[in-house]
């Protein structure tokens, strides 16, 4: 198992594909290149506009902080996106434009390449231990919304603080979870590679 420990003031801040916003990347695979597996980064978006546009990628975004946004995605009803983490996922190739609906938000958004990558999104308030069970192709990223993280019996880890992230990268199936303590509010992504999880699964 490699546990690395992502600090919030090593981010790459960039402009959208399209012009049309700031994005701060926090982590992707592979770490360079346009044809990645996945990526996961914060948008923080000023004005209403449209989205980029990624081919084969699929894509889920969940309400950080501000006043909330109202998404058209092609002939899709709109989507209302008005309380924190209430998230919502589409095609990365569907036409998409964005209604502010009370000034500037920031939103986390997960894009993984379809076929190759398959994403889980989840928000939780951190009341005890999380335990994360090893499972083959599984990656798992903490990015911490307030409050820390701490990797029990990892002192060779840094707590993360707020807006640090830990990518947790399992090998190998093991016999004993790890076990991550601290508080807040965390946001967490389960990545699964598809290509090894049909290879250990044959």
């Amino acid at each position: 198992m490699r546990i690395r420990r992502l600090d919030s003031s090593h981010y790459r801040r960039m402009v959208w594909k399209n012009g049309g916003g700031i994005t701060t990347e926090i982590a992707r695979s592979p770490a360079a290149g346009d044809d990645f597996d996945w990526r996961i980064s914060i948008a923080e978006i000023a004005q209403d506009g449209d989205f980029s546009i990624f081919p084969d990628v699929d894509r889920e975004l969940m309400l950080l902080d501000g006043g909330g946004i109202e998404l058209l995605i092609g002939s899709e009803e709109n989507v209302i996106l008005d309380t924190r983490y209430r998230k919502h996922a589409f095609p990365g190739e569907a036409p998409v434009s964005c209604r502010l609906l009370d000034g500037p938000t920031r939103d986390f958004n997960v894009m993984v390449r379809r076929g190759r990558c398959r994403a889980e999104l989840l928000a939780r308030t951190i009341v005890g231990p999380q335990l994360l069970f090893p499972a083959v192709a599984t990656n798992w990223l903490i990015h911490v919304a307030s409050g820390e993280a701490i990797c029990k019996d990892r002192p060779d880890i840094a707590a993360a603080a707020a807006g640090d992230t830990l990518l947790i990268e399992f090998e190998q199936r093991a016999a004993q979870p790890l076990v991550l303590n601290g508080s807040g509010e965390w946001v967490m992504v389960r990545l699964v590679d598809s290509a090894a999880e049909a290879a250990a699964l044959a």
